[in-house]
């Protein structure tokens, strides 16, 4: 690995107040301490055994992302470290993580996934699942429930395409979602817009990100074919 892709990027990030999250899944540990050791805190993994592995090997001061398609049976496994999960699809997942992060007596950053992309293959919540999402979440917080989840903000994807207005109607899609957001859980910090990837992070901050995730602008195409 080489510093000046990370520079690189760093010098577009920081004055426009950007986070990156450094996309580390099927990275190596020696490639993930390259880059802490320049400065990186956090990083995102989509499988919960790597992330388990890389956890116990690497910084206690990394924050783990957990950005992949989360089954509710493996929350347990990453509950102890967890820093935010940014794949919050469902009310049923949102309900596990509550009560996963209760029994480790810790309080989790959650992010909603929304599905904003014209790709059937993506993950996340429709407008009608998100208004629901909402509704139940405030309702049941009333009853003192949902106690140990934060709601942080949202996370999505927009179509892998060349077509630069349809990716900014997209992004401006969860833009939309974050405000939303923030008027409906104002006793939440929901404080993080997490959109844009490397082959379109520059639209996404145009837009209003403030958390983009990187990866094969950092390490390299990875060569895993796990979807």
């Amino acid at each position: 690995m080489q510093a000046e892709p990370y520079l690189k990027i760093m010098d577009i990030l920081r004055p426009a107040g950007v986070q990156l999250l450094a996309v580390s899944k099927t990275k190596t540990i020696d490639d993930i301490q390259f880059l802490y050791n320049l400065g990186q805190r956090d990083f995102g993994e989509n499988y919960v055994q790597e992330l388990v592995e890389k956890q116990a090997a690497l910084p206690k001061d990394i924050r783990w992302h957990f950005i992949g398609h989360l089954q509710t049976n493996k929350i347990k496994y990453i509950m102890p470290f967890v820093y935010t999960i940014q794949s919050v699809e469902s009310l049923k997942l949102l309900l596990e993580i509550d009560k996963q992060a209760a029994k480790n007596e810790r309080t989790v950053r959650c992010l909603l996934q929304i599905f904003i992309a014209r790709e059937e293959t993506k993950f996340g919540m429709n407008e009608e699942e998100l208004n629901s999402l909402i509704r139940m979440v405030k309702e049941n917080r009333q009853e003192g429930k949902f106690k140990h989840s934060l709601i942080a903000g949202c996370m999505g994807m927009a179509t892998l395409t060349e077509d630069k207005t349809q990716i900014r109607t997209e992004f401006k899609q969860l833009r939309a979602v974050f405000e939303k957001l923030k008027m409906n859980f104002d006793s939440d910090p929901v404080d993080t817009l997490s959109m844009g990837m490397s082959n379109d992070y520059s639209i996404a901050i145009e837009t209003g990100s403030n958390m983009v995730r990187i990866g094969s602008l950092l390490f390299g195409k990875r060569t895993d074919t796990r979807k």
